[in-house]
């Protein structure tokens, strides 16, 4: 009788309902969600089913600025939900006690996590970039031990001061009273670097015509179709994968060129170190390449696969590319807004030079920086890191939690969760950096004459705790020789009405370049 009378009223309410009431019911329903978010939970709105998604496409404009406000104003940190259907919920955050928790504290439960790894993992498989665990260890320390070694830095030095003045500053000087996009000009010539440095290789994109070469274009193509997947949900992108549509169709044509041309390079250089007559530890060379063939052979502890070999060394050329090349170009930009930091650091350059012993045989066209000079430009050094914490190349990253935690706070999350941390944010917080903090201002860098390094964790441009950047001097040698070297000869103008904005990647590239001519300044003779 009772299940009758159910069946009667289910069908009367069918038979009297209307279209409308549902819509009303359901906006109400809204309206009442949308209160207890407003009293319960800091944030954006967290729509039905999609989740953040409408405000992230409200903010797309400028996702930057204006969804870093969002951040600051909720305190540092929010709460997040993409669409029901892909799962990604967490937490965001700029907060350095949350990063410092993360990324040292209890740094073993908040590795990159699966989610990050698969969508990178077509591209850089098992390479320090891309690996968690026992296998991250082992390549950091090789990496670690080689990387800060005499002969490393004796290597990237030269590479460096052959690259400037052997192909930089001819590209420069073909180019000079011309508009160029400077940030395709760095990109290629820190591509250029690290491939020399990682393989041992001259790929030629860096040649006064600047032309397109396989792998440097498909080193670019694949880089920028990986990063698309962390801006689309999972069940979107794996069948694309699966059926090579669109991104993924580009990404698939663009690894065959990068794993061919690593493999060969993997397979000749073992080839060519075997069979020398000097044998393999008579080698003269110093690439990382390669050293780790080397070290395989004389550490028990050290395996590494042809596979591993060109995972290593593609992370490295992925890591010393896009970051430096993209801080160099914000630094360039940055500096044609305020001459008077381009002057002061002509100076310090204009200083170093005169305390050289033989002066009278120099001018500002053939000069050579030595490392020890590098060094003494503290003002650069200043300039540069204030750029980087205006513009960080990498300006978020995430981590996955193995199990629930809970962070010094209170905050809780949840096994599996995203937690994104904003570099970009950070720099722009008060709290942090001052009322001044969105001004350009070397100076907050140096007291007492000498540079003075900020906490790691509130300046995590370089990431920071037990995955700190291994090639952390080797960037800064490199951003110092490059800038040192084309503001003593040239004045950057930039091209009028040239839009200059953040592009929204996982990379903070320049969405339109860098539009500028070069201007050369007059001749001087120490």
């Amino acid at each position: 009788m009772i299940i009758n009378l159910i069946f009667s009223s289910t069908r009367w309410i069918y038979s009297h309902l209307w279209f409308s009431d549902i819509v009303m019911v359901m906006f109400f329903v809204f309206v009442f969600n949308s209160i207890l978010q407003r009293l319960t939970t800091k944030g954006p709105m967290i729509w039905p089913v999609l989740g953040i998604l409408p405000t992230v496409a409200l903010y797309a404009y400028n996702i930057y600025d204006r969804g870093g406000d969002v951040l600051i104003k909720n305190g540092g940190t929010i709460y997040f939900r993409g669409l029901c259907m892909s799962g990604t919920y967490g937490i965001v955050t700029s907060d350095p006690v949350k990063i410092e928790y993360m990324l040292k504290t209890n740094f073993n439960n908040f590795p990159k996590g699966k989610a990050y790894k698969e969508r990178l993992y077509d591209f850089l498989g098992d390479g320090i970039f891309n690996a968690d665990g026992d296998l991250w260890r082992m390549q950091r320390r090789v990496a670690n031990s080689e990387m800060h070694s005499t002969r490393f830095m004796r290597l990237s030095m030269e590479s460096v001061k052959t690259l400037v003045h052997g192909k930089l500053l001819k590209v420069l000087e073909a180019k000079k009273g011309c508009v160029i996009d400077l940030q395709d000009v760095l990109l290629r010539f820190t591509f250029e670097n690290t491939c020399a440095v990682a393989f041992g290789v001259d790929t030629g994109c860096l040649d006064v015509e600047l032309p397109e070469t396989p792998f440097a274009k498909a080193f670019e193509k694949a880089t920028i179709a990986s990063l698309t997947r962390f801006l689309i949900p999972h069940f979107v992108w794996k069948p694309m994968r699966f059926f090579k549509l669109g991104s993924e169709k580009t990404l698939h044509e663009a690894l065959k060129i990068v794993h061919g041309f690593c493999e060969k390079i993997v397979r000749e250089r073992k080839m060519e170190l075997l069979s020398s007559k000097e044998g393999i530890n008579g080698s003269s060379r110093f690439d990382l390449l390669s050293r780790l063939i080397l070290l395989e052979q004389d550490q028990k502890d050290v395996f590494f696969t042809d596979k591993m070999l060109q995972d290593f060394c593609i992370s490295f050329i992925l890591a010393g590319r896009d970051t430096s090349s993209v801080g160099l170009s914000w630094f360039f930009w940055l500096i044609t807004k305020n001459r008077s930091v381009e002057s002061r650091i002509l100076d310090e350059i204009h200083d170093i030079l005169r305390q050289r012993e033989d002066t009278k045989k120099i001018n500002n066209e053939n000069i050579t920086f030595t490392e020890e000079e590098l060094n003494k430009m503290v003002y650069l050094h200043a300039a540069i890191s204030e750029s980087l914490r205006l513009y960080p190349p990498v300006s978020f990253d995430h981590k996955e939690p193995l199990e629930d935690d809970i962070f010094p706070d209170g905050t809780r999350v949840k096994k599996g969760a995203r937690v994104v941390y904003c570099m970009y944010v950070m720099a722009r917080m008060e709290n942090l950096w001052g009322k001044d903090c969105r001004e350009f201002m070397p100076e907050r860098w140096i007291k007492d004459g000498k540079f003075v390094s900020q906490n790691q964790f509130k300046y995590a441009v370089f990431n920071a705790g037990p995955r700190l950047c291994v090639g952390k001097k080797f960037a800064y040698t490199q951003m110092k020789m490059v800038v040192a070297s084309i503001l003593l000869r040239y004045r950057l103008e930039l091209v009028k009405d040239h839009v200059v904005c953040p592009k929204v990647n996982t990379t903070l590239y320049m969405k339109h370049g860098l539009l500028v001519t070069m201007e050369p300044r007059e001749k001087i003779i120490y």
